[in-house]
């Protein structure tokens, strides 16, 4: 028998303090409970196929603050604190402006 893969909401990570939008990833319920357990943000990695603690490796966490649930209960927005660069490439966000290049 497979395994079956969690059942995942998307997760919007927006800077409790400015309102930008930071990052967005994915959680399943596993991922959700250890983030109200630490008040540290955890995701589900699609690619890894494993719970990862936003920072693990960089050390660049994000420290929870608020987390509401959307009307269909398939989305979350995390308000959380970033203790450093939110982003792989080390930007403040994961979003950059939309340019002709990239349509």
């Amino acid at each position: 028998m497979s395994e079956q893969p969690p059942q995942l909401r998307a997760a919007v990570v927006q800077d409790a303090a400015t309102q930008q939008v930071l990052m967005l990833a994915w959680m399943d319920t596993e991922a959700l409970e250890r983030t109200i357990a630490t008040g540290e943000v955890h995701f589900w990695s699609r690619s890894r196929r494993r719970l990862w603690r936003k920072g693990e490796t960089s050390g660049n966490v994000l420290l929870l603050r608020d987390l509401s649930i959307d009307c269909d209960g398939d989305a979350i927005l995390v308000r959380a604190t970033p203790t450093g660069p939110v982003c792989h490439t080390g930007a403040a966000t994961c979003f950059r402006p939309l340019t002709d290049g990239d349509r």
